[in-house]
């Protein structure tokens, strides 16, 4: 199963980056001729200046307790003050990582994804494929859109980005949605339709979506023949079928050249793994090999 895969493949993600941070730092070190922790305390704990007075006044009032501010004043102090040290340490661990070079020889879980006749924005023979699954009523793969339109605007035509649908039982109105998607696909609108759906405020009752379509200026009638008809509820299934084949459980979760990741991920984590194929696709290239 792709899930179980995936979270090996993070546990262990997870101690190789804390032994690439402990790298850096050591060789950040000795490039300033001090130890590691005399390097974080003039990096990092010389930078965080402790709360004031008013500060913890404020933060307890905030807690729900019956203990006096006296007794936990010291508590609040050392909490707020860990808070602080904690941001600018990732601020600071982010600069060292981003001036060093950095090779990751392992990957996430990989499947072979068929694009088929998934919609596809970018070019066919693009380096790198992203093939997403989602549902249109879920929330998480909203909050990931504008991650994903950050990417297309960085990389261009060397990324293309492929939608599957995967609509979850629990969202009564995401099947149709993912047809009505399709319906304004036969007229060549589905990543307007596609944007429109998930920037909707409202409910995606049927109404709401035929109204998106005469919105955007598409024959109504074929648009509304064609929801109704439930003509393309059988692509829907295949699509959840090879989902369900995949072990997919949740959206969004994306194939990235075939590299399995899921969930409210971040930008870095995408654009990671994005560079990673990127830089994979150049050496073999260079090596006289192809993709």
């Amino acid at each position: 199963m792709m899930d179980a895969a995936n979270k090996y493949y993070e546990a262990e993600n997870e101690v190789i980056q804390e032994a690439i941070s402990n790298k850096i730092l050591e060789q950040e070190a000795k490039k300033e001729h001090v130890s590691v922790q005399q390097l974080i305390d003039k990096h990092v704990r010389s930078k965080v200046k402790d709360p004031s007075e008013e500060a913890l006044q404020v933060y307890y009032e905030g807690l729900q307790t019956d203990q006096p501010y006296a007794d936990m004043k010291d508590k609040i102090k050392e909490h707020v003050r860990e808070g602080r040290l904690r941001k600018v340490m990732i601020a600071y661990a982010k600069t060292l990582h981003d001036s060093t070079t950095v090779v990751m020889l392992i990957t996430p879980p990989k499947e072979d994804v068929a694009i088929g006749n998934a919609p596809l924005q970018g070019s066919p023979d693009a380096a790198v494929k992203v093939v997403e699954f989602a549902d249109y009523e879920c929330p998480y793969c909203r909050k990931v859109e504008p991650t994903l339109d950050k990417l297309r605007k960085q990389y261009g035509n060397r990324v293309a980005f492929a939608f599957k649908d995967f609509p979850l039982p629990m969202h009564k109105h995401a099947e149709k949605a993912a047809e009505a998607a399709r319906c304004a696909n036969a007229q060549g609108k589905f990543w307007d339709f596609h944007d429109k759906l998930f920037a909707a405020d409202s409910s995606l009752e049927i109404a709401e979506m035929k109204s998106y379509a005469r919105s955007m200026n598409l024959d109504s009638a074929k648009f509304d023949k064609c929801l109704d008809s439930g003509g393309e509820a059988a692509a829907i299934q295949k699509d959840q079928a090879e989902g369900s084949r995949l072990g997919l459980t949740g959206t969004p979760t994306f194939f990235v050249n075939g590299h399995f990741i899921s969930g409210n991920i971040s930008y870095e984590t995408l654009q990671g793994l994005v560079d990673q194929e990127l830089a994979a696709g150049a050496t073999k290239s260079s090596s006289g090999g192809g993709m």
